[in-house]
C-alpha cells in the first residue's frame, strides 16, 4: 500500500502566489508598453504607418492592417526579438555559400592579389622575372588559370554575394527592425571595402560582430568589434606595439624533451599606433565632446597594445606567429599571458606593461589583456557614451535634431540598464517626441532605403539584386564602400541635392518600367487588376497604395503636371540606358528556381505604359523620399 505524501497548505499558497506573480510579471510587459500616439493627435493607422516608416525598409501592401492586427506594441516588441521565421529569404540566401565562410575560409579560397602572385610564383607557375614585362594579357591569363587549377577565387566575387545578401535580406526578411539595426551599428562601427588590407574580414564582421548583438549591451557590441579582424586592421591597432618601432624578434621559451628551446617570429614593428584609440573614444563611446583629451588617447593607445589578429589560412595573415604558437602550445602560451580568442590574439611581448591613466582611471603595471577589457567597459558605461550612442540612435529613428528631453530620457535607461540597446529603443519609442506630428516623414530616405522601399512598396521579385546596387551607386552611396571611420551622415542633407534628385527620379521612372534587368513588378496586381480609368485616377489609387495612411493631396496636386510631360518616355529610356551596368548589357539569362530568366526584351517591356510613368513619378516624387 503506497503512502500518500502530505504537502503543507502553505507550501501550496506560496507555490501558487509565485507562479500568479510571475504570471503578472510577464502580462505586465504589454501592459507597461503603451505608446503615446493618441495624445499626438493620430489615429492608430497613422501610428501604424509611422512604425513602419521608422521600424522596416518601408511598408508593403497590406502592412499597416497587419500591424494593428498584431497590435502596435507587440508587433514593436516581436521585431525588436528578431526571431520570425524567414524560410523564403533562406532559399534565396542559399544559392551565396561563401557569404558564411570562416575568415580563415576566406584567407584561403580569396587570397588578395599579391599573395596569389607571390604562390603561383613559389609554385613555378609563373617566371617572377616576366610579371612586369611582356604581354599583361598573357599574364592575367597564367594566373586566372592557377587560381582555377587551386579552386581560388577573385575577392570581388566574395563582395558581390556579400551585397547581394545585404539587398535581399533588406528587401524580404520578416525581421525588419533587426536588418535596420545592424545597418545602424555597421555604419556606426564603420569598417570599409577600400582597405585591401581588412576587405575580406568585412562578411564576417557583419555577420558574427554586428548582427548578433544589435539589440543586447552595448558593452558586448564593443569588445566584440574591438577583437574584430576588420576592425583591428582597419584601424591599425593589430600592428600597434609598446615596444620602439623596429624588426623584432618574439620568443617564447618551452621545452622540448631535455633541452630548452625558444620560437621565435620576426614582425616589423611600427611602435605606438593611436587610430583606434583615438576612434573608439570620439565615434564609438564618448563622442568628440566626451570629455577626453589627446593625452586620454595616448594613455588608452598604450592600453590596446599587443590586441592583435591569430594567425589566420594557410599563408595568411599571422602566418609567422602561427610557427611559434604550434611550436609552444595553445596551453604554455595562455600561461605566458597569451590570450586567443577565435580570430583575436593578445601577444604580452607586444603590449606596453607601464603604468596609464585614462580619464582619471589608473591602471597599474603589467595589467596585460585585462587592460584592454577594463578600459572599454570603463568607456561603454560612460555617462558620455550614454548621451552619445542615444542621440545617434534618436537622430536616425526620430528626427535629424532629436529633442534633447528625448537623448538624456534615453540616455538614463541606458545607464539603469547598464547599456541594455533594447530597453533604450523601448524607451524611444514610448516617448511623446517619437510621435510628435512634426516628427512624421521628418526623416529623408538614403539611397538604399529609397530602393529598397520601392522595391517592397511594389512587392517587386528579385533575381539580380546586384543591379540594385549600380543604381544605390549612382543615387551617392557605396554600400560598404564609405572610406571614413564615420560610417555614412545620417542626415537628409547629405543626400538630397539636384544631382541625387535628377538620379532618385530616374529610378523611380526605370523601376516602374521594367527597365532594371532583375528586378519584376506586376503593377496591375497592386491594385487587384483593375485598371485606373485615367492617369490622374492612377496617381490618386496609386499613391495611397504606395504611400498608405499620407495626407497627399498636396502631392498629388504636384505631381499632376508631370504626367503631361511629352518626353517622359524618353527621359526614361535614357536613364535606362545611363545607369545599367556595363555587364548588363549582355544577355545572360540565369536559372533561378529552375525556371530560366532572361532579360526584358524591349517587345515584353513596358516602358511605354501609362500606368509605369504615373508610378515611376511617385516614386521619385519628394514624399516618397520621406519616412
Amino acid at each position: 500500500m503506497k503512502t500518500a505524501i502530505k504537502i503543507p497548505f502553505s507550501f501550496v499558497f506560496v507555490l501558487f502566489f509565485i507562479t500568479l506573480c510571475s504570471f503578472f510579471q510577464k502580462e505586465s510587459v504589454t501592459v507597461k508598453l503603451k505608446f503615446p500616439y493618441k495624445q499626438a493627435g493620430l489615429s492608430e493607422r497613422q501610428a501604424a504607418e509611422h512604425m513602419l516608416s521608422r521600424f522596416t525598409y518601408g511598408p508593403k501592401a497590406g502592412d499597416v492592417d497587419r500591424v494593428l492586427k498584431i497590435g502596435l506594441e507587440k508587433w514593436f516588441i516581436q521585431q525588436l526579438e528578431g526571431s520570425l521565421q524567414d524560410e523564403e529569404l533562406d532559399k534565396m540566401l542559399a544559392q551565396f555559400d561563401d557569404i558564411n565562410l570562416s575568415n580563415t575560409d576566406v584567407e584561403n579560397k580569396y587570397p588578395r592579389s599579391a599573395r596569389v602572385l607571390r604562390m603561383a610564383i613559389k609554385d613555378g607557375a609563373i617566371d617572377k622575372d616576366s610579371v612586369n614585362k611582356g604581354n599583361q594579357a598573357a599574364y592575367k591569363k597564367q594566373i586566372k588559370e592557377y587560381m582555377e587549377m587551386n579552386g581560388l577565387k577573385p575577392q570581388q566575387e566574395l563582395y558581390r554575394q556579400f551585397i547581394n545578401q545585404k539587398i535581399l535580406r533588406a528587401a524580404y526578411t520578416n525581421n525588419q527592425l533587426r536588418e535596420l539595426l545592424t545597418d545602424f551599428w555597421f555604419n556606426h562601427f564603420n569598417v570599409s571595402l577600400t582597405k585591401n588590407q581588412c576587405a575580406s574580414f568585412v562578411p564576417a564582421f557583419e555577420r558574427d560582430v554586428i548582427r548578433p548583438n544589435v539589440t543586447g549591451k552595448f558593452n558586448d557590441l564593443l569588445l566584440a568589434t574591438a577583437k574584430s579582424p576588420a576592425m583591428l586592421i582597419y584601424l591599425d591597432n593589430f600592428s600597434s606595439s609598446g615596444q620602439p618601432a623596429a624588426v623584432r624578434n618574439d620568443s617564447v621559451q618551452t621545452k622540448g624533451g631535455n633541452k630548452n628551446r625558444k620560437a621565435q617570429v620576426k614582425k616589423k614593428q611600427g611602435g605606438l599606433n593611436e587610430n583606434y584609440a583615438r576612434e573608439v573614444m570620439e565615434l564609438h563611446t564618448l563622442g568628440v565632446d566626451g570629455g577626453y583629451d589627446q593625452n586620454d588617447v595616448t594613455q588608452a593607445a598604450r592600453v590596446l597594445t599587443g590586441w592583435t589578429i591569430a594567425p589566420m589560412g594557410e599563408d595568411g595573415y599571422g602566418a609567422g606567429m602561427k610557427k611559434l604558437m604550434d611550436n609552444v602550445g595553445e596551453t604554455n602560451l595562455e600561461k605566458r599571458g597569451f590570450v586567443h580568442q577565435g580570430d583575436f590574439l593578445f601577444v604580452p611581448t607586444w603590449h606596453d606593461n607601464g603604468e596609464k591613466t585614462v580619464l582619471g582611471k589608473r591602471f597599474s603595471a603589467n595589467g596585460g589583456y585585462e587592460e584592454g577589457v577594463t578600459l572599454l567597459t570603463m568607456l561603454a558605461h560612460h555617462p558620455s557614451t550614454a548621451k552619445f550612442i542615444s542621440k545617434k540612435i534618436a537622430t536616425r529613428f526620430v528626427s535629424d535634431q532629436p529633442s534633447p528631453r528625448l537623448i538624456d530620457r534615453m540616455a538614463k535607461t541606458f545607464i539603469k540598464t547598464d547599456g541594455d540597446i533594447k530597453q533604450v529603443m523601448i524607451t524611444m519609442v514610448s516617448s511623446p517626441e517619437f510621435w510628435k506630428v512634426d516628427a512624421l516623414r521628418e526623416k529623408t530616405k538614403s539611397p538604399f532605403e529609397l530602393a529598397i522601399s520601392a522595391v517592397r512598396s511594389l512587392d517587386a521579385q528579385i533575381t539580380q539584386p546586384y543591379q540594385l546596387f549600380s543604381w544605390i551607386n549612382k543615387m551617392g552611396q557605396k554600400m560598404y564602400y564609405y572610406q571614413a571611420p564615420t560610417g555614412f551622415p545620417d542626415r537628409g542633407q547629405y543626400w538630397i541635392n539636384t544631382g541625387a534628385l535628377l538620379n532618385r527620379m530616374n529610378f523611380g521612372l526605370a523601376l516602374a518600367s521594367q527597365r532594371i534587368p532583375g528586378i519584376k513588378v506586376d503593377l496591375a496586381a497592386l491594385n487587384n487588376n483593375h485598371e485606373p480609368e485615367s492617369a490622374e485616377a492612377a496617381l490618386t489609387t496609386y499613391s495611397k497604395i504606395i504611400m498608405p495612411e499620407r495626407n497627399l493631396d498636396a502631392t498629388i496636386k504636384r505631381l499632376k503636371p508631370m504626367l503631361k510631360d511629352p518626353d517622359l518616355n524618353k527621359k526614361v529610356e535614357i536613364a535606362a540606358e545611363k545607369n545599367t551596368p556595363v555587364a548588363s548589357n549582355i544577355d545572360n539569362t540565369e536559372v533561378m528556381g529552375g525556371v530560366k530568366k532572361g532579360r526584358i526584351t524591349k517587345k515584353e517591356d513596358v516602358k511605354n505604359s501609362e500606368l509605369a510613368q504615373v508610378v515611376g513619378v511617385i516614386l521619385g516624387s519628394p514624399e516618397f523620399q520621406r519616412k
